[in-house]
């Protein structure tokens, strides 16, 4: 059956049919006969297969295999009759649209087909009529039927290769627009756990010490407090213009300077003294890396962002006492360890996100290590464990 949309022929189509059928008619009505040695019928016959196989042109794209089946038969019946050059030709097109609109395995077979008949066709014509003329018949053949076929596979081939080639073009083009998107998220990603870690270590002791100044009526501890948050604040701002110089692309040796690095792990814990003793926290480091051993620059940043955010949240949560802070290197490994004591706090706190654990959790998976968080008896255990050796690609 043949669907509804067969019965609206392309333009093209159309035009093909009524041209074919024309040219025909004026070949006939000249004379001009294809096979006019045969005499099985009379001349008028050789308009029947015309008739036939012109309509089938409009059929050409969406019935391709019957087109070509009823175009077979009429070729046939037209060398029974006086011939008409049109119907060999509207024969040749339908042949060549079966290879282009049809199934992928007509198009494969079809050229096959017609390169065997054509064969065939040339052999048993020399064998029966035993003349050079007879190779004529081979060679008409293989222009009617082999060419169209030979032709037609050759379009469709390079049709679909295009095609292929556009799909593979979006697909790159798909694929490299979803890297960019990853691409702008982790940077985002990445934004936000160095402004965060930069900038809350500041503000939180601003914080809890503006609430000191509001809440305590010395006027020694008020100034005290004060000196502290303006400390804090000519810090902060200072790690803020450094983030946007960074993002404004200043270049990469000026971003190598500014990187912080456990070198700076002394001036840190300073800080976190002047910022916690109101709170009355105390703070030792212990380094105990191997001297003159070099770490991977985006571990080492690691390690330092962790050891300042534990610093923070130690500064919002920890009660009174000793903050431990150890830096360890052994196995291949940078172990990062900031004990805090646990339990009630007097005096302002500082209010906290969760964000905090969430970043440092975040940098340590980027590089592939462990990370842990939580509650060691009377003591909260920050500990990150970082690769600390390069890491080699096998070409």
């Amino acid at each position: 059956m043949i669907p509804t949309q067969a019965f609206r022929p392309h333009r093209d189509d159309v035009l093909l049919a009524v041209l074919s059928v024309l040219a025909g008619l004026l070949l006939w009505s000249l004379g001009i006969y294809s096979t006019n040695n045969r005499h099985f019928f009379p001349a008028w016959a050789a308009l029947v297969p015309l008739f036939v196989l012109g309509p089938m042109e409009l059929l050409r794209r969406t019935a391709p295999n019957t087109t070509l089946a009823v175009g077979t038969v009429g070729v046939i019946a037209d060398q029974f009759t006086v011939g008409n050059l049109g119907t060999v030709l509207i024969f040749t097109d339908l042949m060549y649209a079966a290879v282009v609109y049809g199934k992928p395995a007509m198009a494969r077979r079809l050229p096959v087909t017609t390169g065997l008949v054509t064969i065939a066709v040339t052999i048993a014509s020399v064998a029966w009529l035993r003349t050079p003329q007879a190779l004529m018949i081979g060679v008409i053949t293989g222009i009617v039927s082999f060419g169209p076929a030979l032709t037609g596979a050759t379009l469709r081939n390079h049709r679909e290769a295009a095609e292929a080639a556009r799909l593979r073009a979006e697909q790159t083009a798909l694929l490299a627009e979803m890297d960019r998107s990853q691409a702008v998220v982790a940077e985002r990603a990445r934004m936000a756990r160095e402004l965060h870690d930069m900038v809350a270590n500041h503000l939180s002791a601003i914080a809890i010490h503006s609430t000191a100044a509001l809440s305590i009526g010395s006027p020694a501890t008020s100034r005290e407090a004060l000196g502290v948050i303006r400390e804090n604040s000519v810090q902060g701002l200072a790690e803020m213009r450094r983030l946007i110089g960074l993002l404004r692309d200043a270049g990469a040796e000026q971003e190598a300077v500014a990187t912080p690095c456990l070198d700076g792990l002394d001036a840190l814990l300073a800080q976190a003294r002047v910022n916690g003793a109101a709170s009355g926290l105390d703070f030792v480091l212990l380094d105990d890396r191997p001297p003159g051993e070099p770490l991977p620059a985006p571990v080492e940043l690691a390690a330092y962002r962790i050891v300042q955010e534990s610093l923070t949240n130690t500064l919002k949560h920890a009660a009174p006492g000793t903050v431990r802070v150890r830096v360890t290197r052994a196995d291949g490994l940078l172990t990062v360890r900031v004990e805090s004591p646990y339990g009630d706090r007097p005096g302002p706190r500082a209010p906290g996100s969760g964000a905090g654990l969430v970043g440092m959790r975040e940098r340590t998976d980027l590089l592939g290590g462990e990370f842990s968080a939580g509650r060691t008896g009377a003591v909260w255990l920050v500990r990150a464990d970082l690769p600390a050796e390069e890491r080699v690609v096998a070409g």
